[in-house]
């Protein structure tokens, strides 16, 4: 049962009855949408989670403490929660949504939407896009077995021959509750522009809530999706890597370095606490390279924070830093770069 976290106010939009309050979503990204970055993005006002996807084949057995079963931790009063998982083979796919059934999420939703090739090749992520028979069969059996919201998360398709459309209406025919639409093809992967209009279209077409895609680093853009495509809310992937404040529509640059330590510090304590030390310092680089992506004059600090080995170590030469800035640049930080670099594998797998 999901508690009253609201002071009241009416959902911004529901899925099969689940209210959502807010209109920002992180997107399922492998490798980033852990449980302490789903905790962070949530104390921004990040709406709704979903975990990093799991193969099918991972669920069929007995729960075992594996990685893969990791993903589908929780913190006490994470919801709503999504649990996305994939595969190719209806059965195996309905077996595994039983499996896991238990664990109490709040949604369970099929990623047909992931390009990487050890996905797609095999027919399952974007891949099940070319089989349109398998996602018939497959939301059939999710929605007539299971009593939770089910949903997809789907590209354009797999390449120019787009058939979003026909298959938005195959997952709303058999049940969907939502359709999330990355406004892409398979072929761009993640090069080019994303396509709002294909969203739009998507939106105008289908009864269930549509949850938009693509292209989205500003908090700007956020409601720029929104009143271009009129869909209930927008997922960002890459663009909340090391800029969760996205989801409190600040941007960067309006941030102090004092502001931008202490979100990397919360978010370092939320990988010790989960993760424990020193795994979770090591973990955690990937997102601290995000973080201070752009800073100049900080190369130095930085490698040495790379490479710390012990979070005192860390924390030491963050608090460095920060003295350094506060002598240089002690206001809002629009010294930094105008636009940030985007990493082409950050988030593969959503």
């Amino acid at each position: 049962m999901i508690g009253d976290q609201t002071g009241g106010r009416p959902a911004d939009f529901t899925v099969g009855g689940i209210p959502v309050y807010g209109r920002a979503i992180l997107s399922p990204m492998a490798g980033y949408s852990d449980v302490p970055y789903r905790a962070i993005c949530r104390a921004y006002g990040s709406a709704m989670h979903y975990t990093e996807f799991v193969p099918v084949e991972a669920l069929l057995g007995r729960p075992a403490r594996n990685h893969f079963w990791q993903r589908l931790d929780r913190l006490p009063g994470e919801h709503p929660l999504v649990f996305q998982i994939f595969g190719n083979d209806p059965g195996k796919i309905l077996a595994a949504a039983e499996n896991i059934r238990p664990l109490e999420p709040d949604i369970i939703d099929v990623n047909m939407g992931c390009s990487t090739r050890r996905v797609s090749g095999r027919g399952a992520g974007v891949g099940m896009m070319r089989s349109p028979d398998i996602i018939a069969e497959t939301f059939r059996l999710l929605t007539n077995h299971l009593d939770l919201p089910i949903t997809g998360k789907i590209r354009l398709g797999w390449d120019d021959l787009q058939n979003y459309l026909e298959v938005a209406h195959i997952l709303e025919d058999n049940g969907a509750a939502l359709v999330a639409l990355h406004g892409r093809t398979k072929e761009q992967k993640y090069g080019g522009e994303a396509n709002w209009e294909a969203i739009a279209r998507l939106v105008d077409s289908v009864s269930i809530p549509v949850i938009g895609n693509g292209d989205i680093t500003t908090p700007e853009q956020i409601d720029q999706m929104l009143n271009f495509t009129g869909c209930a809310a927008v997922m960002i992937g890459r663009g909340a890597i090391g800029n969760p404040w996205i989801f409190a529509r600040r941007s960067r640059s309006s941030l102090t370095f004092e502001e931008l330590a202490a979100g990397i510090r919360r978010h370092l304590n939320e990988m010790l606490a989960y993760h424990g030390s020193p795994y979770g310092l090591i973990l955690f680089r990937k997102h601290f390279k995000r973080y201070v992506e752009g800073i100049d004059g900080l190369d130095d600090l930085v490698e040495s924070m790379v490479l710390a080995g012990e979070p005192d170590a860390f924390l030491s030469l963050l608090a460095a830093a920060e003295e350094w800035m506060a002598a240089r640049a002690p206001g809002p930080m629009a010294w930094l770069q105008a636009s940030r670099a985007v990493v082409e594998t950050a988030g593969s797998g959503c």
